[in-house]
């Protein structure tokens, strides 16, 4: 197939790097979202309020981008995930929803958009994410899979009494299981990523947690400012070191 058959996606191409960066950026919200919600006091509304602002802006960015640009779409991922821990504990928390009825209310939502992207387009695969109206399904679903995700992580450590070690654990090993699935059969590797994105943010979340929350509630007691902080050098250290480049795919086909 030559190259002009193929299509350059909008987001970056799915390897060891980019699940490496995703998990670190999970981490990062989960800390970032705590510090301005619970350290800065401004409550699980307000903050959320201004990570879905700053998402919207950032999502605006990202489509009227005409190429991919990690450090653009990172800081979009980056803008969910805090979005997402602070929707999730708001929905879980203030609403009094608790964490199963969140989990499942955020998992319907994200059903919904998934079923939504797939009449719409014919497929849900990330590599066809190369037009404007496919780039909003994109992030909708994304935007839904991370705030599923904390509220599954906050579920298992929390309700469950796991603790932040353990739960971290049971994700990390459901996260070996799917790749297991992608190594050696023949299951769609689109359902597959979905499975893996949704497991990386309760990973991170729970990880977030263990390092952020004090010793009396079995966490680490770092300073969320400061864990935040490494986190996010981390994440552009992996950008600067391992370049990565864009996704493609083959024409107008849908792959599985």
């Amino acid at each position: 197939m030559t190259s002009a058959e193929r299509v350059v996606s909008k987001v970056p191409e799915v390897t060891l790097i980019f699940w490496i960066v995703k998990i670190a950026a999970t981490t990062l919200g989960e800390t970032a979202g705590d510090a301005v919600s619970m350290s800065m006091n401004l409550g699980y509304a307000v903050s959320s309020v201004i990570f879905i602002a700053l998402f919207a802006a950032l999502v605006a960015l990202q489509i009227a981008a005409a190429s991919f640009r990690p450090f653009l779409y990172w800081a979009v991922i980056v803008a969910t995930t805090t979005a997402g821990t602070t929707m999730a504990d708001f929905a879980d928390r203030s609403l009094g929803v608790g964490y199963p009825g969140g989990s499942l209310i955020l998992l319907l939502l994200l059903m919904t958009a998934l079923f939504v992207w797939y009449r719409s387009e014919g497929s849900i695969s990330v590599n066809t994410v190369t037009r404007p109206r496919v780039e909003l399904f994109y992030w909708a679903a994304i935007l839904f899979s991370q705030t599923l995700g904390t509220a599954l992580g906050d579920w298992m450590a929390d309700s469950n009494g796991l603790g932040f070690e353990w739960g971290a654990l049971v994700f990390a090993a459901a996260l070996a299981v799917v790749a297991g699935f992608y190594f050696f059969t023949g299951i769609s590797r689109t359902l597959l990523f979905w499975a893996a994105f949704i497991l990386t943010r309760p990973l991170g979340a729970t990880v977030g947690d263990l390092l952020d929350k004090p010793l009396s509630q079995g966490g680490l007691d770092f300073s969320r400012f400061t864990a935040s902080a490494v986190l996010a050098a981390f994440i552009v250290v992996c950008l600067l070191l391992l370049p990565q480049r864009a996704g493609q795919h083959p024409g107008e086909a849908h792959p599985r």
